[in-house]
């Protein structure tokens, strides 16, 4: 392949130890575009009794309306069994549910498969979860990720950034290597700008390389997480809605020679066509985003409860989008440029690798007592 050189890089599972398989949700109706229709789809479950109940539900294996379920860490939520379910809904939670695809979703661990409460645990504003796609690279976001299939690795093993979730001794190590102070933001800040298909992450002792690869990839992390200051376009390429939506745009069309976007009626231009082309997985991010929001749900479901009306917050987090996704395709990230003169090799002669087995492992985390199953304790 060009540009991946076969020296001794360090893989990412290496270097970032601790992972745990996404969230699955088992049913699609507790996740969703907007909150309010998460909030009306609870209301007609709660409303539901018996056998429609049990119907709205989509019960599987692990999900029944007898079965019961401890707290999501964090969570104020029911923890009886879903027949006996009343009141309003939990409040519903910002989640990564597809590649730059942001959506809600009610935090009742009785309602998800396979919640991975370790990762409820460690989610915080300084958290930050790396999520890995499938002949894509790597993601990231502040959010909890439903992103399937693939790992997720947070940066911290402990709530508030306490502990990095690194190879104990990398960073002293680099540090030393480098000459110039390097924390955990630092390593995955390169590491996105340095990653390669294989998702191993060549690593450097040029001091000079290393604050280039940050400064790259703290860039790539801040348009993914999208969590500060918003990111523009340069003015005269700002998109903008040209022509208003319908309220149900039927399809999305793009035409690359006038850079607009088509949703039925409705125009947003300018559109660069490098956003239009982003893929993850194959797949074009704005179609994918837009599909998630129109895809006709099968009726009498509790999916089927949506908007009467297509929301002025997707348009605007449409725009977003877009801006997002030019600035990513415009980034130059250092993959083809990086050598790993800090080998595997080194690191473990240095001690660093292998990982200890418990690196790999989740910290006991507890800040609080967890309500369990039918309001008892949890055990941790």
């Amino acid at each position: 392949m060009p540009g991946v050189t076969h020296d001794d890089a360090p893989p990412l599972a290496d270097l970032m130890p601790w992972s745990v398989a996404p969230p699955r949700l088992g049913r699609g109706w507790p996740a969703g575009p907007d909150a309010a229709s998460l909030k009306a789809r609870w209301d007609a479950f709660v409303k539901a009794e018996g056998p429609d109940r049990e119907a709205l539900l989509e019960p599987t294996r692990a999900r029944t309306l007898h079965s019961a379920a401890a707290q999501l860490p964090g969570q104020a939520t029911g923890t009886g069994k879903l027949l006996r379910a009343s009141g309003p809904c939990p409040e519903p939670v910002r989640v990564l549910a597809g590649p730059f695809d942001e959506r809600w979703l009610i935090p009742d661990h009785r309602l998800i498969d396979a919640a991975r409460p370790e990762l409820w645990r460690v989610a915080d504003d300084r958290q930050v979860f790396v999520v890995e796609t499938p002949e894509s690279g790597l993601l990231a976001t502040s959010l909890l990720p439903l992103v399937r299939p693939g790992r997720v690795r947070p940066l911290y093993r402990r709530p508030q950034g306490t502990e990095p979730n690194l190879a104990p001794g990398l960073l002293p190590y680099l540090a030393g290597r480098l000459g110039v102070p390097v924390d955990p933001f630092d390593v995955l800040a390169w590491t996105f700008a340095a990653v390669r298909p294989d998702l191993r992450v060549p690593l450097t002792d040029d001091p000079a390389l290393w604050a280039r690869g940050v400064r790259a990839g703290g860039r790539l992390l801040w348009l993914m997480r999208r969590d500060g200051d918003r990111p523009k376009l340069p003015g005269g390429r700002r998109p903008y809605v040209r022509a208003p939506l319908p309220p149900w745009p039927p399809a999305l069309e793009y035409d690359r020679d006038e850079e607009v976007l088509s949703l039925g009626e409705g125009r947003v231009s300018p559109v660069p066509a490098a956003a239009w082309d982003f893929t993850v997985g194959g797949e074009r991010v704005l179609e994918q985003w837009f599909a998630a929001r129109t895809d006709v749900p099968e009726p009498g479901t509790l999916a089927a409860i949506r908007p009467a009306a297509w929301p002025r917050e997707w348009t605007s987090e449409l725009l977003e989008l877009v801006t997002v996704l030019a600035l990513l395709a415009e980034s130059e990230p250092l993959r083809d440029d990086v050598e790993s003169t800090v080998t595997a090799a080194d690191l473990r002669a240095a001690g660093v690798l292998p990982v200890p087995h418990a690196a790999r492992r989740p910290a006991s985390v507890l800040e609080g007592q967890e309500e369990g199953p039918e309001g008892q304790l949890a055990l941790i």
